[in-house]
């Protein structure tokens, strides 16, 4: 029987089974892939790289719009429901503070850092809420190709700009521009600390797709080194990305980012606490057997709050 991911966020288009038929509609390029699994339900081999980029480029075209959407090979591709559920979680922590009101439009400003060749984040953020991004990246070669997508879709044009981070130890500085304000920041954090690391996770996650154990390290999602791993691992990335977001507090409403590892929130809450952030927010998500959370964060007052909220999102 096929998972449901009835654990999404409520206005996330994901929710239930994948409807093949619809989908091979939208991106015929599909059919293909689907076959059905042993529970006699319509389904494609998640083992195989080339359905899964097929059903994330079929997803795309039918409920985003996206007509045109490829990466090159061995980078990441993202799961696009998991990815939706970050969007929506983190409009309505802005809507809290809103009076529940959804901030909706282009005035609404974001960054995506790693937004990776996929661009996704952006890509959702822009269909579903009208927000505009900048994206960053230490690879040329992903955001040539985010860019690609951006040119080849009319829509994002003029709405998602892309920008190279040429410190790879640097997270806002030489991105942030002067005078520039952001209402929140996203991160997908790369959480392996090693090479060796990366494979024995995706080893996991491919026994679990299998339900048995696989002995070579075959990235079903594929992910390229900085991706997927950095020295220190999330933890050591988070906490660098906390202390330089203290010399951007007046820059940015929400800073957030995703925390894969439970035991990592600790000292992620350490380090909030000893530059005296003014709030932080943890939110749960789930995906299938997949758990993980969003911190946020921001240094504004209760008053510089209120004033940020009038001038920006309630013009």
């Amino acid at each position: 029987m096929q998972k449901s991911k009835e654990k999404l966020h409520p206005r996330n288009k994901h929710l239930g089974r994948y409807d093949f038929k619809k989908l091979i509609v939208s991106y015929p390029e599909l059919e293909q892939y689907v076959t059905l699994n042993k529970y006699q339900d319509e389904s494609i081999d998640f083992f195989n790289p080339k359905a899964v980029l097929s059903l994330n480029t079929a997803l795309l075209k039918h409920f985003y719009e996206i007509d045109n959407w490829s990466i090159p090979s061995d980078y990441l591709c993202p799961p696009i429901p998991g990815r939706a559920d970050y969007i929506h979680q983190i409009a309505d922590l802005l809507a809290s503070k809103n009076n529940d009101k959804l901030p909706k439009g282009k005035q609404i400003n974001c960054l995506d850092i790693g937004v990776g060749a996929n661009c996704i984040y952006p890509i959702i953020g822009n269909k579903e809420y009208d927000w505009s991004f900048t994206g960053s990246d230490i690879d040329p070669i992903a955001l040539e190709n985010a860019n690609k997508i951006i040119e080849s879709n009319p829509s994002l044009i003029g709405r998602i700009k892309l920008r190279q981070q040429e410190n790879p130890k640097n997270v806002f500085e030489g991105i942030i521009e002067k005078k520039e304000l952001y209402d929140l920041t996203l991160c997908n954090p790369p959480f392996h600390a090693s090479k060796a690391d990366a494979q024995a996770g995706t080893l996991r996650k491919l026994s679990n797709l299998k339900s048995e154990k696989v002995a070579k390290p075959t990235l079903n999602f594929g992910g390229q080194s900085n991706e997927l791993w950095i020295e220190g691992g999330e933890k050591k990335f988070v906490q660098n990305m906390i202390m330089e977001s203290k010399q951007f507090a007046d820059s940015c409403f929400w800073f957030s980012t995703l925390i894969s590892k439970r035991a990592n929130l600790k000292s992620v809450y350490k380090v909030l606490k000893e530059l005296k952030a003014v709030e932080v927010k943890t939110i749960l998500m789930a995906t299938g057997n997949k758990t993980s959370r969003i911190v946020a964060w921001t240094f504004l007052s209760k008053n510089a709050q209120e004033k940020w909220i009038k001038e920006r999102w309630n013009k």
